[in-house]
C-alpha cells in the first residue's frame, strides 16, 4: 500500500486505496446524478432512474412509487422489469409491501433473503433480494425508491451506501419536477378558465353595429388581459331611438369583469324601461352603492339617440368626456353633475347635444388615450380627435391607430370606443 508523510512529522501514513469496482460506481452514480437533475418532466425523469439503476446494478427490477398525500397512498409512478404491476399500482402505506413500511417509518429497508422478509409482497419468482429506500425532501416524503435483485445478497454494502446517496438527488429531482407538472397544469387550467370567461364577456358585447339611417354607428372593446371591465353596447327601443353605453370599472382582470358584468345586467333592465339616462344612472348608483365592494366603482356615458332629431341627450357617470366634432371644431362635452357609480348616493344631470351634417361623437375609455409608444409618449385626446375626424372613421380605425401608436409597447389597460358618425 502508497504512503505519504505525515504533516506532524516524519511518520509515514498508508493511503487508502478504494477497490476498482466502488471507484467504478461512484463515477457511475455522479454521471447518474448529473443527469438526473437536469431532466425537468417527471414521467422522464423517472424513466431515466429506473433505467439507470436496473442497467448499472444488474438489478432485476427498479421503480419509483410517488407519494399520494391526497388519497394517503404510493402509486407506482415507473417501473422497469416487472411483469405483474404497472404504472398505477398502488400500495397503502404502513400496511402493504417493503413500500408501505419504508413510506411509513422514513427508514430504508433491505431483504438480504425476501423469502424471510415479513414485509415482502412476492412479485417476480425470480427476486432473492430487494431494497427500498425512502425519497424525502427536508423530511417530506416525496415517494419510495425499489430495487430487486435475482441472488440472494446481491446488493452490498457499499452498493446500498451509493443508492441511497443516489436517492438523494433522485428526491430533489422528482420534488422539483412534480412542482413543475403542478404549477403547469394549474396554469392551463387557469388559461382555459380565462379563454372561457373571454367567450362569456364577448358574447355579452353587441354582435353587430346598428343599421340607422343617416349614421355610422360602430363600437370595439379590447381587453388587456383574458377578460376586462370596459363594456359596451346599444339598446334599440319601440320608437327608434338608440340607448349608446360605455362603461369601465376599476381594476382589470377577472374582478373587473365580475362586476362589470352584473353592472350590465341591471344596467339593461334600467335602460329598456326606457327612462331618461339621468333617471337610469340615478338608479342604478343607488343599487349599486348597495352591492359594490369598498373601493370599486364604475365609470359610465349613457346616451340616447334620437335619429329622427338628430339629437343625442347624454348623462356621464365620472367617466372620460366625450368627444364632439363639428364644423365649429373639436369639443369636449361635460355635465353638471355626475359622480362614477357605486361610491355614494347622487344625482345625474343630462347634456343634448345636435349632431349637424359631418360631425362625430367619440366614447372612449382611458386604455385609448393612455395607450404609450416606446418612447412612453401617451397617444392622447389631439390624436384621437385627429383620426377621429378621418373619412371612413370607426371604432375598428381608432383601435386599429391605437395599436399602430404603440407599436407592442403599451396598451396598459381595456380599450373600448362607440363612434357616431353623421352622414352629409
Amino acid at each position: 500500500m502508497a504512503a505519504i508523510p505525515s504533516a506532524a512529522g516524519n511518520e509515514i501514513l498508508p493511503i487508502r486505496v478504494l477497490p476498482i469496482d466502488l471507484v467504478e460506481d461512484l463515477q457511475r452514480v455522479q454521471k447518474a446524478a448529473q443527469r438526473i437533475t437536469s431532466i425537468l418532466d417527471l414521467d422522464q425523469l423517472i424513466d431515466s432512474v429506473v433505467n439507470e439503476v436496473a442497467h448499472s446494478f444488474g438489478c432485476l427490477e427498479a421503480g419509483i412509487y410517488l407519494h399520494d398525500e391526497e388519497r394517503g397512498d404510493m402509486v407506482l409512478a415507473g417501473v422497469r422489469g416487472c411483469s405483474v404491476h404497472g404504472k398505477g399500482h398502488r400500495l397503502k402505506i404502513g400496511r402493504e409491501g417493503m413500500v408501505g413500511y419504508v413510506a411509513s417509518t422514513g427508514q430504508t429497508r433491505y431483504a438480504p433473503d425476501v423469502r424471510k422478509d415479513q414485509y415482502y409482497i412476492g412479485c417476480e419468482k425470480s427476486t432473492l433480494s430487494e431494497v427500498a429506500i425512502p425519497l424525502r425532501v427536508d423530511d417530506r416524503l416525496v415517494g419510495v425508491f425499489t430495487a430487486s435483485h435475482p441472488e440472494v445478497d446481491g446488493f452490498p454494502r457499499q452498493q446500498l451506501r451509493i443508492l441511497q446517496a443516489l436517492c438523494d438527488h433522485v428526491a430533489v429531482a422528482v420534488d422539483n419536477a412534480r412542482r413543475l407538472q403542478s404549477e403547469r397544469a394549474e396554469r392551463a387550467a387557469m388559461d382555459r378558465e380565462a379563454q372561457e370567461a373571454r367567450a362569456i364577456q364577448q358574447a355579452l358585447l353587441p354582435k353587430s353595429s346598428p343599421y340607422i339611417p343617416g349614421f355610422v354607428v360602430s363600437g370595439l372593446s379590447v381587453p388587456a388581459r383574458a377578460v376586462g371591465g370596459d363594456w359596451y353596447d346599444f339598446i334599440p327601443f319601440p320608437d327608434g331611438r338608440w340607448g349608446l353605453v360605455l362603461a369601465d370599472v376599476s381594476g382589470k382582470g377577472t374582478a373587473a369583469a365580475l362586476l362589470m358584468s352584473a353592472t350590465r345586467g341591471v344596467f339593461r333592465s334600467l335602460a329598456e324601461a326606457c327612462c331618461t339616462p339621468r333617471e337610469v344612472l340615478t338608479r342604478l348608483n343607488q343599487l349599486l352603492v348597495d352591492d359594490f365592494p369598498a373601493g370599486k366603482f364604475v365609470t359610465m356615458v349613457y346616451a340616447v339617440l334620437d335619429p329622427s332629431t338628430r339629437t343625442v341627450v347624454f348623462a356621464n357617470a365620472g367617466h372620460l368626456l366625450p368627444l364632439f366634432i363639428d364644423d365649429q371644431g373639436e369639443h369636449f362635452l361635460d355635465t353638471e353633475r355626475g359622480l362614477p357609480l357605486g361610491l355614494s348616493c347622487g344625482d345625474y344631470s343630462e347634456t343634448q347635444v345636435t349632431l349637424s351634417e359631418g360631425s362625430r361623437l367619440v366614447f372612449y375609455s382611458d386604455g385609448i388615450t393612455e395607450a404609450v409608444n416606446g418612447d412612453e409618449e401617451e397617444y392622447g385626446l389631439c390624436r384621437l380627435a385627429k383620426h377621429a375626424v378621418k373619412i371612413g372613421a370607426s371604432a375598428v380605425t381608432i383601435i386599429d391607430d391605437v395599436r399602430s401608436f404603440a407599436n407592442g409597447s403599451g396598451v396598459r389597460d381595456d380599450a373600448s370606443v362607440v363612434f357616431v358618425g353623421v352622414g352629409r
